[in-house]
C-alpha cells in the first residue's frame, strides 16, 4: 500500500513507540546496581537497549550473560522494582496523544502489540489511561510465539476485525518490522524510539521510517 492510500487499523509497539518507558526502566536497573554496591550507569548507556527486554538490560547493566550465577536473581529483582513504579516518569511520546485522538476521530481502530509480558503491560496501559481506548492489547505472552513471529500481529488483526493488509504496524526494532512484514501488514520504523548504536533500519525492509509520531498520520486513511 502506498502512502496516501491509507490504513484503517494502526498497531503500535509499546516501549519506544507508543510510550517513553525508558526513565522508569533505567531507574529500576540502576536500583539493582546500587543494591549490589555499584554506581549508577548513565541513562544514555541504557536507553538504546530498553526495547530489548529484561535479559538484555541485565546484560548491559552488569556486563554478564545468562550464565552468571547472579544473572537471574538480578533480573527478577529488576522486574520487581520496575513493577512497583511502572509509570512514575513514563509518558507517551510527544505527539502520540494527538495521533491516537486523530485515529479515533477518523473512526479507525488502534491497538498495542508488545513483547512486554501482560502482568506489566496491562497495569502500565491502565495507568496511562489507554486500556479502554485500545481496540486490542497483545502482550508478549498473549500467544505462544512472540515477535519476530507474526502470530501476535495476526492475533491483533483478528481482534480488531481487520484484514492484515488493512493494518500498519509501527515499531522501533528490527523484530517489529520482521513480524509486521511476515504478517502481511504495512510497517513503519519509529526513529524516535530506542534504536541501538548498531541498528541500520534502512535495511529492515519497512515501508517507511517516521521521525515523529505525527508522521504516522500520513499513512492513515481519511475518516470513514
Amino acid at each position: 500500500m502506498a502512502k496516501g492510500d491509507g490504513y484503517r487499523t494502526v498497531l503500535l509497539d509499546l516501549d519506544g513507540t507508543l510510550a517513553d518507558t525508558a526513565p522508569d526502566l533505567i531507574h529500576a536497573l540502576n536500583a539493582v546496581r546500587t543494591e549490589d554496591g555499584l554506581s549508577a550507569l548513565a541513562a544514555a548507556a541504557i536507553r538504546p537497549h530498553v526495547s530489548n527486554g529484561s535479559r538484555t538490560l541485565i546484560s548491559i547493566g552488569f556486563g554478564t550473560d545468562e550464565s552468571h550465577p547472579e544473572f537471574e536473581r538480578r533480573r527478577l529483582r529488576f522486574l520487581k522494582i520496575y513493577s512497583q513504579r511502572l509509570c512514575v516518569d513514563t509518558r507517551l511520546f510527544p505527539g502520540m496523544t494527538e495521533v491516537i485522538d486523530e485515529i479515533e476521530k477518523r473512526g479507525h481502530r488502534w491497538g498495542v502489540v508488545t513483547n512486554k509480558p501482560a502482568w506489566l503491560t496491562e497495569p502500565l496501559l491502565r495507568q496511562l489511561g489507554l486500556t479502554t481506548r485500545a481496540t486490542c492489547v497483545v502482550s508478549g505472552d498473549t500467544v505462544a510465539r512472540a515477535k519476530p513471529h507474526p502470530d501476535p500481529l495476526l492475533h491483533a488483526a483478528a481482534a480488531c476485525d481487520s484484514a492484515p493488509a488493512d493494518c500498519v504496524y509501527v515499531g522501533d526494532a528490527r523484530r517489529d518490522i520482521e513480524a509486521g512484514r511476515a504478517a502481511g501488514m504495512g510497517t513503519l520504523v519509529a526513529l524516535f524510539g530506542y534504536l541501538s548504536p548498531g541498528d541500520d533500519p534502512v535495511h529492515w525492509g519497512a515501508d517507511a521510517m517516521v521521525r515523529s509520531p505525527d508522521e504516522i498520520l500520513g499513512w492513515i486513511a481519511p475518516a470513514s
